[in-house]
């Protein structure tokens, strides 16, 4: 469970980043939660916290919308996500926004998610700047659009220098490509001399992965929790190391 020291009078509930979630935009907005105006222990703040942005569409759908609306309000949940990691102190955030099975979503809702994605990268580089966020996207982009590419780009040369919050978004990623392309960077350092085969070790390993620090939280819509559909989301780092997992009931172990 989470130290009762972090918080002193607040009890974090409802944390997790889903669509129009009312908790979090009253966390976000509210000033008397933000640092200057709270006790808070900011050394047992986590380095870094992992999101997987999940339940957009049943979202949508328990109200009669279609899941374009859920994927447009999780956008919006996602940029008060970010202002919360600003003002708590947390240096890295990771959000796992599309994995490699979402390509198995029909076609016209792909495009969608990621003409959203390119339009909320252009619309949020001001802001970035402003907030002094570093922008960096893991996962296989092979498969993403030239334009969509180019503005991934641009975007992570434009916000290099910014130290407030790295924000990763992992897209078209999952665990097994992240060990691969960990491998094949060790691979070269290994080919170039820079690394002895015998030296390599789960450290070294875990310095290679995109989700690299580790994550201490992991956020994930709560209506997931229990549930028997198959997820494919988490590293398998994750999988060997419980999280804390922050849900609409509070933040537990992961087991």
């Amino acid at each position: 469970m989470l130290s009762p020291s972090l918080f002193c009078s607040f009890n974090p509930r409802s944390l997790c980043v889903r669509p129009n979630n009312s908790r979090l935009h009253v966390l976000a907005l509210n000033r008397e939660l933000k640092p200057n105006h709270m006790a808070m222990n900011h050394e047992l703040m986590p380095n870094h916290v992992a999101v997987i942005m999940d339940g957009n569409r049943r979202w949508a759908r328990s109200r009669g919308l279609k899941p374009e609306a859920g994927y447009m309000a999780g956008a919006r949940s996602l940029k008060l996500f970010a202002d919360l990691c600003c003002n708590w102190g947390i240096r890295v955030a990771t959000v796992f926004a599309f994995s490699s099975d979402n390509w198995l979503r029909p076609k016209a809702e792909v495009d969608f998610l990621m003409r959203l994605f390119e339009s909320a990268l252009k619309d949020e580089i001001t802001y970035m700047l402003r907030e002094d966020i570093k922008l960096s996207v893991i996962g296989d982009l092979s498969k993403l659009s030239k334009s969509l590419k180019e503005f991934i780009a641009y975007a992570e040369t434009t916000t290099e220098n910014n130290s407030r919050l790295n924000l990763v978004i992992a897209v078209n990623y999952s665990g097994k490509y992240d060990i691969v392309q960990a491998c094949q960077s060790i691979g070269r350092k290994v080919k170039d001399g820079l690394i002895d085969p015998e030296e390599i070790n789960e450290f070294i390993i875990e310095n290679e992965l995109g989700t690299h620090p580790h994550p201490q939280w992991r956020i994930q819509d709560f209506w997931t929790m229990g549930s028997k559909k198959k997820k494919h989301k988490k590293t398998k780092k994750q999988v060997s190391n419980p999280l804390p997992f922050v849900c609409k009931q509070g933040v537990l172990p992961l087991h």
